[in-house]
């Protein structure tokens, strides 16, 4: 798969184990936090102070 057909982007990564990693959709820049430690990890939407999802825009 080509860097073109990847829908999302790893933009930020913090630690190794646990680890924080930010990835952005880059169909509509909606930024996701993606927590893991060990065999376990969890998936959210990032929100700004106003409880709105980051947009990162182009």
């Amino acid at each position: 798969m080509s860097d073109k057909e990847k829908r999302f982007e790893k933009v930020y990564r913090q630690g190794m184990s646990p680890s924080l990693t930010i990835f952005v959709d880059k169909e509509t820049g909606v930024n996701y936090l993606y927590a893991q430690s060990g065999y376990s990890g969890g998936l959210t939407v990032l929100l700004d102070e106003n409880g709105k999802p980051v947009i990162t825009k182009e």
